[in-house]
């Protein structure tokens, strides 16, 4: 099978996923292309948001990591696994408290903050989804 038809068929699933499912799953999307950027080409991206070039390897681990928490989140989706939502929500949520913490001890600049509020936002969309969903079922539930 090719990559665009596997591609066609991950895709074609999205719109039958719960809205929270939906949410994780765009997230992880949004993590796959985030770390193949810091895995192939790390400098580009941190760079674009005036941090410091480096020549460590520890920006590849990270980018190695976020692609396979990429992959728990589509996986997640794609398996409507309604507790690992719930779970993520808290985790996303608190990704820019560690962020500003790092600002505030002075070891990064600020920008790093909006890598954290993409997780802040992706984790907000999850619980109003995970709650409009809830209230989808609670309503399919009395109807039937």
């Amino acid at each position: 099978m090719t990559p665009v038809a596997e591609l066609r068929i991950l895709l074609s699933g999205v719109s039958r996923m719960s809205k929270a499912a939906r949410s994780l799953f765009v997230f992880g999307i949004y993590l796959v292309a985030l770390g193949l950027f810091l895995l192939i080409a790390p400098n580009t991206l941190i760079t674009l948001f005036g941090l410091p070039e480096t020549y460590d390897v520890w920006i590849r681990v990270v980018g190695m990591l976020v692609v396979l928490l990429a992959y728990y989140d589509i996986q997640a989706a794609r398996a409507e696994a309604t507790d690992f939502f719930r779970w993520s929500v808290g985790a996303r949520g608190t990704v820019i408290l560690f962020f500003a913490g790092f600002v505030l001890a002075d070891l990064v600049k600020p920008i790093l903050l909006l890598f954290g509020g993409v997780d802040l936002a992706a984790a907000i969309w999850t619980y109003l989804a995970l709650r409009s969903d809830g209230k989808a079922a609670q309503v399919k539930g009395a109807a039937g």
